[in-house]
């Protein structure tokens, strides 16, 4: 495993003052308000599979940036950071969250990139009290059956994906699907979910062929999906997996026919990859565009200056949550887990990424999602200007209603 270390602060010499009292009495040393005199924040992100380009070297910019933003320490001691690559294996992730955990007194872990890898960490970090904020990983099970006290899950899942772009597409006479999933929690729950609205919306779900993740060959799963001959073609996938269907697609003659791709995860950086001539007329559920506002534009532009390439959801949703567990740490007066966690659920979240977000008792973060088209490439006036707005979805219609929920910590 590979692991990178930046100290965004000053170093502080940090001592507990301890109050007098009269003579040969004993005092209790107080709680320094930072343990270890320092906050130490993680990213465990993909820097090679096929996630590489949705998190990797963009997200950890985008941290850098809430961190340098913030001044670079909170309460006077330093931000540290602490990034690695799991490299898209659960059990490497569960290793390396040991080792932040016992050894280098992680405070919290900001992102971690794949939800099977996200659903071990997050195990882990409830067993050592600390605080997990999720963005990159999708299943909704992180605040189902999953939910622990101390996580958040930030950008969105695939019960809001499901409900922003399944809905819509079946309205629209996208009435019969066929799935191609990515074999693991995120492609299962995306699948279970869009295929749940799609037959609560009279339509009918007709196959599905699972891959494995990084798959070389998606030629047998087309054929499959050609012959099932549904509508709607649901790519349960994302990163390099929804791109190089795409690209198979497009070169078996299927981009454009009578049947649509619908990519359930796809991102900014996937259409810019495939370009419009292929991704036309797609549709995205997301939480973000860089384009959607005048803050939006600002903030992507300054990440632009610095990756060189538009920010997706993920790292403008990782930029925000930092940010937030920051002030957090401000409002608690320190570090420690249970009133950071309590700050961060009081203080709604008001941004250039999100207007009016919570977080609810089972971890999600409720926020408005968005549905957006990618546009023909006559409509495109320059790099990056690939979508066009077709509905805001308010965020209580976007996620799960809470009395719904499966988290064993909501109160029915």
């Amino acid at each position: 495993m590979t692991t990178r270390r930046l100290v965004l602060g000053g170093c502080l010499a940090f001592a507990a003052v301890l109050g007098a009292a009269g003579a040969g009495a004993q005092s209790p040393a107080p709680q320094p308000a930072i343990a270890n005199g320092t906050v130490k924040l993680g990213l465990m992100l993909d820097w090679s599979g096929p996630y590489a380009a949705l998190t990797g070297k963009g997200s950890q910019a985008a941290a850098e940036m809430a961190i340098e933003d913030f001044g670079g320490k909170v309460l006077g001691a330093p931000i540290e950071l602490v990034v690695a690559d799991h490299h898209n294996n659960p059990d490497t992730a569960g290793a390396i969250a040991r080792d932040w955990f016992d050894k280098q007194h992680i405070d919290a872990i900001l992102d971690v990139a794949g939800s099977s890898e996200a659903l071990y960490v997050q195990r882990l970090a409830d067993t050592r009290n600390r605080i997990a904020i999720f963005n990159a990983p999708g299943a909704n099970r992180l605040t189902g059956e999953a939910c622990t006290a101390t996580s958040i899950h930030y950008t969105n899942d695939t019960y809001a994906v499901a409900h922003t772009l399944g809905r819509a597409i079946v309205s629209g006479g996208g009435d019969s699907w066929f799935f191609i999933t990515a074999d693991y929690s995120y492609g299962y729950d995306l699948e279970n979910e869009t295929a749940a609205v799609v037959k609560s919306n009279g339509g009918t779900v007709l196959g599905h062929a699972r891959h494995p993740v990084a798959a070389t060959d998606f030629s047998a799963y087309l054929l499959q999906a050609m012959q099932s001959q549904a509508k709607i073609i649901g790519l349960a996938n994302a990163g390099t997996d929804t791109t190089n269907a795409m690209r198979l697609a497009a070169s078996m003659g299927m981009v454009p026919s009578a049947q649509r791709f619908a990519g359930l995860s796809l991102r900014i950086n996937q259409v810019h990859d495939l370009g419009l001539q292929t991704a036309q007329g797609m549709l995205l559920a997301t939480a973000f565009y860089w384009d959607q506002d005048e803050g939006s534009r600002a903030w992507a532009k300054r990440f632009f200056d610095r990756v060189g390439a538009m920010p997706n959801e993920l790292q403008a949703g990782l930029y925000s949550s930092t940010t937030h567990y920051l002030r957090a740490v401000v409002k608690a007066g320190t570090d420690a887990t249970e009133p950071v966690m309590q700050a961060m659920r009081d203080t709604p979240i008001d941004d250039f990424f999100a207007r009016g977000g919570r977080i609810r008792a089972d971890g999600v973060m409720v926020h408005d999602m968005y549905l957006y088209q990618a546009k023909a490439p006559a409509e495109s006036h320059g790099p990056w200007d690939y979508l066009r707005l077709v509905t805001m979805i308010p965020g209580a219609d976007a996620f799960l209603p809470l009395s719904q929920s499966k988290c064993p910590l909501v109160n029915k």
